[in-house]
């Protein structure tokens, strides 16, 4: 406890700049991931479902590549630092966004919409105003567990040089000291739980009041 405590003192400042890297990479790559993803999932429901089913699957196969070899493809490329990290966090982001995007607006009753067209209401005013809103809970679910997943991946960044907690985990690895690595492991599972919580009453409060029962 003593060591634990020791090791706090030294690395208190530290350890607040490596969070607030942490979440700089995350909340970075979660935003570029909605602003692909669900554009992308909702223009998926417009083509024929088998072709939309197909392109999904693809998208399911990068998720299957260890996120070791991501960041080792992209070093050649974009070298090392807090770019490729956030892109390497980006393409882990897209799947579940864009597959509970695609879900949720799939689900919205025909009818419903069929109601719109007949109020005059244009294809983008149907998708603002009609299927974003009742798809908005299933979208929130899959943008809640993209998040939880990336805070956590994310401490893979300091492989590549990309900061974050992953740093005191490497760190500690390479020096010897558990301790370190409890420093950095304990506040990204905070962090990650904090996350799911806030997510999940954001994702409440969206709900439409008619599908709370």
């Amino acid at each position: 406890m003593q060591t634990m405590m020791d090791t706090l003192s030294s690395y208190g400042w530290d350890l607040l700049d490596k969070t607030g890297e942490h979440l700089y990479i995350s909340i970075a790559a979660i935003v570029l991931g909605v602003l692909v993803a669900v554009p992308l999932g909702i223009l998926l429901t417009r083509i024929p479902s088998k072709a939309a089913d197909r392109f999904i699957s693809f998208v399911g196969i990068l998720q299957t590549v260890p996120s070791l070899a991501i960041l080792a493809f992209l070093m050649p490329f974009l070298g090392v630092g807090v770019v490729p990290a956030i892109i390497a966090l980006f393409i882990y982001s897209v799947l579940p966004i864009l597959r509970n995007t695609y879900t949720g607006v799939m689900e919205v009753n025909t009818s419903l919409k069929e109601a719109g067209k007949g109020m005059g209401m244009s294809t983008f005013e149907i998708i603002r105003k009609v299927e974003l809103p009742l798809a908005l809970p299933v979208i929130m679910s899959g943008i809640r567990f993209a998040t939880v997943y990336l805070i956590g991946w994310a401490t893979l960044a300091a492989f590549i040089g990309g900061g974050g907690l992953g740093d005191l985990i490497f760190d500690g690895l390479n020096l010897y000291k558990p301790e370190l690595i409890v420093l950095g492991t304990v506040p990204a599972t905070i962090l990650a739980l904090i996350a799911n919580g806030l997510l999940s009453l954001l994702e409440k409060g969206l709900t439409p009041k008619a599908l709370i029962k």
